[in-house]
């Protein structure tokens, strides 16, 4: 399959292309309205996405097997294989799509998906999820949906692996539903390196009423990917959002998101802090929008980039879209470079170059790092960070040798 082939065309035509049911004529009406991204693309603009669009992929075919009990949920290839006891994981429809969505790739996943996996998160909990990718040149197409129960806590972990699926790409998401008075935590953990897979990931989260969705993804490697997040908040929902990026190479990375204020005292937090290397571009183009009937919002944003390369890059485009005036609201970004004054103290008190230039990147990343509450999952993330950072070093000092 070649995406591309489905750019420019009609409800009908798609349906044909797709072989879809008329069931699925609303999403080929919207995917059609935005037709398929390109450079022309207002949330593909930073991306680069046209190569990817104009290869040839394998598609995965969708077979269904028995869910086997094991202590964390696994996805391979698209398909559940393992889910902890007590946890509902299984396949079902979803008529729930948010038809006001940003990106045509959400809607080209649900409109791709035979089924989505649902999985239902019961009490108080922490469920680990794997995403494991095994084919190379494939397009793996996607759907979840999360759901927890009302005044119940939950924290998800979520990881990949995807070594042997070269020049892959992974289009997946999630439609999430955080329930009144609950909280849930998603930690996401991705070191991704090229050629390994591209992952495009569009997700959707519903919070509310006084509920509390928290959202951290922390993204290392030096392959591509972009994360597109839609959030709606109801009356008195909370949205914490943190994004740490530490990619080189040629990787272009980062994130593109929403987050609609709809109901009264509704709060927003989200940061973003940027470690950019080598040709890297990191993306953070994030707009807060408060509705006319968002009256007392408190909305906040805030991105941070460190340029460790003479042609890293960073495209930073915080925007606040407002209808009222009852409301707290601020935004800004900044980007510079080590300082050259603390390296060179730090080298004069006997630190190698390398382990100065960790020591400041880790004190610059911790703040979002160290908000993660419970020890466990925080040092795994460290571990995660630092893993990266001494790859890039070791790939740097290879190329000088070569040289």
């Amino acid at each position: 399959m070649k995406p591309i082939t489905l750019q420019h065309k009609s409800k009908e035509e798609l349906r044909t292309l797709l072989k879809t049911s008329a069931k699925k004529d609303l999403l080929l009406e919207k995917f059609s309205e935005l037709d398929m991204p390109s450079t022309k693309s207002e949330a593909y603009r930073y991306f680069d996405i046209q190569p990817l669009m104009e290869q040839e992929y394998k598609t995965a075919a969708f077979i269904p097997r028995e869910i086997k009990e094991h202590d964390k949920i696994e996805i391979v290839d698209g398909i559940v294989k393992t889910a902890p006891k007590g946890i509902r994981v299984y396949y079902g429809t979803y008529d729930d799509v948010d038809m006001t969505h940003f990106d045509p790739l959400y809607y080209l996943g649900h409109l791709l998906t035979p089924a989505v996996i649902i999985i239902e998160l019961d009490g108080d909990i922490e469920v680990e999820l794997l995403h494991r990718f095994t084919k190379s040149q494939t397009l793996f197409a996607y759907r979840l949906v999360i759901k927890n129960q009302i005044n119940r806590h939950a924290t998800l972990y979520e990881t990949f692996e995807g070594k042997s699926a070269e020049r892959s790409l992974v289009l997946y998401g999630y439609d999430m539903h955080i329930a009144k008075d609950s909280s849930l935590r998603v930690l996401k953990n991705q070191t991704a390196y090229a050629p390994h897979y591209t992952m495009i990931a569009s997700h959707k989260i519903s919070v509310e009423k006084q509920a509390n969705m928290v959202f951290k993804s922390f993204d290392f490697g030096d392959a591509s990917a972009l994360t597109l997040l839609k959030v709606d908040l109801d009356t008195s929902a909370h949205m914490e959002a943190g994004h740490l990026l530490y990619i080189g190479g040629q990787a272009k990375r980062g994130i593109v998101s929403q987050i609609v204020h709809k109901g009264k005292h509704t709060s927003s937090h989200q940061e973003a802090k940027n470690i950019l290397d080598e040709n890297a571009r990191g993306i953070f183009d994030a707009l807060i929008k408060v509705e006319h009937t968002a009256k007392y919002t408190k909305a906040h944003q805030n991105s941070k980039a460190i340029l460790l390369g003479e042609n890293a890059h960073m495209v930073t485009k915080p925007q606040l879209e407002i209808y009222i005036d009852e409301l707290e609201a601020s935004h800004g970004a900044t980007t510079g470079q080590l300082d050259k004054k603390q390296l060179f103290y730090l080298q004069s008190r006997g630190i190698s170059q390398i382990d100065a230039e960790k020591m400041l990147v880790i004190a610059f990343a911790n703040t979002l790092i160290e908000k993660i509450k419970d020890t466990r999952n925080q040092e795994r993330i460290k571990m995660s960070f630092e893993e990266a950072f001494y790859a890039s070093n070791r790939t740097k000092l290879l190329k000088k040798t070569d040289q």
